[in-house]
């Protein structure tokens, strides 16, 4: 069964950002509301919706470590003025 996110921000259906500085913000509100939500949770003592809050915060924490490594791998890669793709010419 799908739940429905516990937060706007944190709705895996919405579009992500092209940009890469828009896709860390997206993934920083969503753990930001999260966060706020789980503490919410916490003090009405709803366990099984703390759960589900949980495995949200996982999958954004997730997705947020993903972008790290494709920003790594990006800063670490040299500019050789060569494309990756076949046939692409540089200028």
């Amino acid at each position: 069964m799908h739940h429905a996110p516990l937060t706007a921000s944190a709705d895996p259906r919405r579009e992500m950002p092209r940009g890469e500085g828009g896709r860390r913000d997206r993934i920083d509100m969503a753990l930001a509301s999260l966060a706020g939500e789980r503490r919410r949770l916490e003090r009405l003592g709803l366990a099984e919706p703390l759960a589900r809050c949980g495995e949200q915060i996982r999958f954004w924490s997730f997705l947020g470590a993903l972008l790290s490594l494709s920003d790594a791998a990006v800063a670490r890669r040299p500019n050789l003025g060569v494309s990756s793709w076949p046939g692409a010419r540089t200028r």
